[in-house]
């Protein structure tokens, strides 16, 4: 009995490095449940991660094995449902298209909730339309060697850029790829296809809301170069009569790390802040750990806001308000618009903007004049 189940276990191994071998040859592909077996969860958490567009389909971990896979043995979409009927028997045809994405504001494709996620859709309504994606890299790799070699030697069909970039890395894209569709917050230039959520407006949004519960002394922690909701803070500030003071403003990347730095510095400056704007959710989880640490309250002492509303946002404590960003249907449609592109269906450049709301949570209340960032610092911090 041992040496039968062995037998059979060895033999399944077999198999399985056979047709993956065939894989890399041309020949045989990857079923839905030999993705399953080697991800190792059920064919129908597969079939949910690949056929839908919902980030509940299983964890992001799960979602993250799975796609890996997905990249690395060439599967394709065309044969799920033929998988599922025929115990995973049908061999697929390979796939004969491919994009890339380029992670403009992040360090790598999985430092920041929102970019992350951005990608995943992207992929995932991608890989409907039998394209894969080949590889992601981020700015930074840009002046790599091996990065360069990568685009040489991987041709693909067009690429996908995710948040702002200058126009030395767009011009690098042109000359390396022949269709360029760009996903943000930032408006691009109108001669790229693009599909925005207009993160001036929803920063307009935001400090509307802060100044609708009385606040008038407002920071501001984020980027501030060429960076559009810097730009709608100071535009809300000004429509509201409340001059721009810069020791409000804390200029730092948009990361948890300089999040809680930018805090640091607005605390140590002893400004007397009663809300902040965050430009990001992650900006502003860093910089509510700084606050916390002093000792002061969200939001009895600070209110604060932020964008993109990551599914983090509503696990804090408190709850973060801020303004949801359709993040899901910001890459489902950037894939559609590139692939259009490539196939030849459209010439003109596309620009989509998709709407936004405000997720009013916990960490947001009315003014108290007696109530800052800095006057309720706990004492043991002064010492």
């Amino acid at each position: 009995m041992v040496f039968c189940r062995f037998f059979v276990y060895t033999y399944d191994k077999l198999a399985f490095i056979i047709r993956m071998r065939n894989t890399r040859k041309g020949g045989w592909f990857m079923t839905l449940k030999e993705i399953a077996r080697e991800a190792g969860v059920s064919i129908s958490t597969v079939s949910r991660v690949i056929n839908k567009n919902s980030t509940n389909a299983a964890s992001k971990e799960v979602q993250d094995r799975i796609w890996e896979i997905v990249r690395r043995t060439g599967y394709t979409p065309n044969s799920t449902a033929r998988d599922l009927k025929m115990g995973g028997s049908e061999s697929p045809e390979p796939l004969s298209r491919s994009i890339a994405c380029l992670f403009a504001r992040t360090e790598d494709s999985k430092s920041d909730l929102f970019f992350s996620t951005l990608a995943r859709s992207i992929e995932q309504e991608a890989f409907k339309h039998n394209y894969v994606l080949k590889y992601s890299f981020t700015a930074i790799d840009i002046h790599h060697p091996n990065t360069f070699r990568l685009i040489t030697d991987n041709h693909v069909d067009g690429v996908v850029v995710l948040g702002r970039c200058d126009k030395q890395t767009l011009s690098f894209l042109k000359k390396y790829f022949n269709c360029v569709a760009y996903t943000g917050l930032n408006i691009l230039d109108a001669k790229y296809d693009q599909v925005i959520s207009d993160g001036y407006q929803a920063s307009l949004t935001a400090v509307n809301h802060l100044m609708g519960l009385g606040h008038t002394r407002i920071g501001y922690i984020g980027e501030t170069q060429d960076e559009d909701r810097y730009t709608g803070y100071c535009t809300a500030l000004n429509t509201g009569g409340i001059a721009l003071k810069k020791e409000y403003v804390a200029n730092v990347p948009l990361s948890s790390e300089g999040g809680y730095r930018g805090a640091r510095q607005l605390i140590d400056r002893g400004v007397d802040v009663s809300a902040l704007f965050c430009s990001n959710d992650v900006t502003a989880i860093g910089a509510m750990r700084a606050i916390q640490e002093t000792g002061c309250r969200i939001p009895e002492d600070v209110s604060i806001i932020s964008i993109d509303d990551i599914d983090t946002a509503q696990y804090l404590s408190p709850m973060l308000t801020t303004i949801h960003m359709p993040v899901e249907e910001m890459g489902q449609m950037t894939a559609k618009i590139l692939i259009d592109r490539i196939e030849g269906g459209h010439r003109l450049p596309i620009r989509m903007n998709l709407p936004y709301y405000l997720a009013s949570r916990e960490s947001c209340c009315q003014y108290h004049p007696s109530r800052n960032l800095t006057a309720s610092r706990d004492t043991t911090n002064k010492k």
